[in-house]
């Protein structure tokens, strides 16, 4: 008996020594390639922060917990720092730009990490008619459009590589100008057909939805039941319809109102870019626009906004032009405005209010309101960051015929600043649950050919400045409520599903920065300055920034919305 119990104790322990033997060989765990330590992590959600480390491999959030003793290749002490999500910018415009300089400092060193864009106008579809109409913007950034496809343009950006993720709406005027041109005319049944056509195309290749900007002309031609046709497209694919309104001013709520059927009747959400109320004498409207835009949430209706939170815009300087001087494009547009005639109907037409069409002459306090952004015209780089005002007197002209003198100049090219906001209104809009934030201007750098345009500071600025401005200084939103505006609620609107909040399973894009210190730096007298305060920005998972420095790094991924045929993932 004694034996027998000897046997079974010897065995026992041949067996324990067999399985520590296994438990040594077994392969463990691997290590993270990173690990965020001793950092106050807001996860996007709105909630308060909490500590923890976070664990990083293959690009994605792996752990986030007591990580300590985890073997790891790098860590990353964010002691004293908050740990968030990357922002998502809402209307990015960097479809050009990132071809000339693909790190896009202007957007990382504010946080960004990935971008939506296509406002009306996008990347693709192409034509021949259409580069060609579009070549000042081509030559202006020295940019041979070889696509002529989403697909295509896509696989360019792969390619090369890229600093953020970049999704992107297909334009309804883009669509609009394949088949009909920049033509004041109304589409037949074929060619309606073919804009559809084109809409499914580029669902299937993977736009985000379909996007309109009724205040640039060829867009204010085409009319409601146009845009219902193509934004159904759209709705068919899991796609949202976004758009700069008809009107901002006089009109803001017919033009929610339409924005509204679009999505009833194309059965897709709706996304209103930069909401604003445009002109002094609509100051104080911001309540009314929230209002209806909440009864319309009440009734059921899935609508939201966004907004870059400055007092001024920044578009092309033709806008100021009547949509029917625009008819055929913007050489038609310099032949009027060089004709007496047609000038003074122009003119009259300026000086007119109206709730027909956007007059933004009737928007604008006085000429000093409108500042020179960019132009192409070489001779007229001297007049990039002056105003209007300046502009009159240095050239003894009214600042009317200034503004047309500089459109014929610049053949309709400049891109100007427009300080026709009120600052009240501007915050109200900020502090709805359901705005998010939009940059609303490209990718830029204060460096080579991109460092020579005159940009509105929200191009460096808009992310730090309300982390600093409407949390820090006036308190108008805690920290965790902004951060959930730059990163859960856009993600939630745009269908991201695996961006936008720090859990396990979704991409790193992870920014580590300091709230007391992160600021906006660019002004509108000196725009091309990087916003400060950033020590970390990851994009799946890779260092864009490394303690405050630009690594050059490019792993950006194209972000294809849910109609995409061919994911695999």
């Amino acid at each position: 008996m004694k034996f027998k119990k000897c046997l079974l104790l010897v065995c026992l322990l041949s067996l324990g020594s067999l399985l520590a033997v296994y438990l040594w060989a077994a392969p463990q765990a691997s290590p993270f390639d990173l690990v965020i330590v001793n950092g106050h992590v807001i996860d996007g959600t709105g909630s308060p922060w909490y500590s923890g480390d976070v664990g990083i491999r293959g690009g994605k959030i792996v752990a986030i917990g007591i990580l300590k003793d985890a073997p790891r290749t790098r860590t990353i002490d964010a002691h004293g720092m908050v740990v968030a999500p990357g922002f998502i910018d809402m209307l990015g415009q960097s479809e050009l730009t990132i071809l000339v300089d693909p790190r896009l400092p202007s957007k990382i060193y504010q946080g960004i990490t990935t971008e939506i864009t296509g406002e009306g106008g996008s990347a693709a579809p192409l034509s021949d008619a259409v580069i060609q109409a579009d070549g000042a913007a081509y030559a202006h950034y020295h940019i041979t459009p070889d696509w002529r496809t989403l697909q295509q343009y896509f696989a360019r950006l792969e390619k090369q590589g890229m600093g953020i993720n970049l999704a992107t709406y297909v334009g309804a005027t883009q669509v609009r100008r394949m088949v009909l041109g920049d033509d004041d005319k109304q589409p037949t049944a074929a060619q309606l057909e073919q804009m559809r056509e084109l809409v499914r195309q580029a669902m299937q290749e993977g736009a985000v939805g379909v996007s309109t900007s009724l205040e640039y002309a060829p867009a204010p031609y085409a009319k409601t039941e146009e845009l219902i046709a193509l934004a159904s497209e759209a709705g068919k694919f899991g796609g949202i319809y976004a758009t700069h309104m008809r009107n901002e001013s006089n009109a803001v709520l017919p033009a929610i109102d339409e924005a509204i059927r679009i999505g009833q009747e194309g059965h897709l959400p709706v996304e209103i870019w930069h909401i604003k109320v445009a002109g002094k004498q609509n100051w104080g409207r911001m309540p009314e626009v929230v209002a209806k835009i909440n009864a319309a949430r009440a009734e059921g209706m899935d609508i939201s906004a966004n907004t870059y939170a400055y007092p001024a815009w920044f578009n092309s300087m033709s806008a100021f032009i009547p949509p029917w001087a625009h008819d055929g494009g913007d050489a038609k547009l310099v032949q009027r405005l060089k004709d007496p005639a047609t000038r003074a109907r122009i003119r009259k037409d300026l000086m007119t209010p109206s709730n027909d069409w956007d007059n933004e002459w009737h928007e604008i306090p006085g000429p000093e309101a409108v500042l020179i952004g960019v132009v192409q015209n070489p001779k007229l780089l001297p007049l990039q960051g002056k105003r209007l005002s300046e502009i009159a007197k240095l050239w003894g002209k009214d600042p009317m015929d200034a503004l047309f003198d500089l459109l014929i100049e610049d053949n309709a090219f400049t891109e100007v600043a427009v300080f026709g906001m009120s600052e009240p209104d501007v915050a109200l809009a900020l502090q709805q649950p359901w705005v998010s934030v939009d940059n609303d201007s490209s990718g830029t750098s204060p460096e080579g050919i991109l460092g020579q345009e005159h940009p509105h500071p929200r191009a460096y600025g808009t992310f730090p400045r309300i982390l600093r401005k409407y949390v820090r200084e006036e308190k108008k939103l805690t920290l965790e409520e902004a951060i959930r505006k730059f990163s859960a609620l856009p993600a939630q609107r745009m269908r991201l599903t695996d961006r936008g909040v720090l859990k396990a399973g979704m991409w790193a894009d992870i920014l580590v920065f300091d709230p007391a210190t992160v600021r906006d730096v660019a002004t509108f007298e000196n725009p091309n300055q990087l916003s400060q305060g950033m020590q970390y920005v990851l994009v799946n998972g890779v260092p864009v920034i490394d303690e405050g420095k630009m690594t050059g790094a490019l792993p950006g991924k194209v972000l294809r919305g849910a109609g995409y045929v061919g994911k695999s993932d």
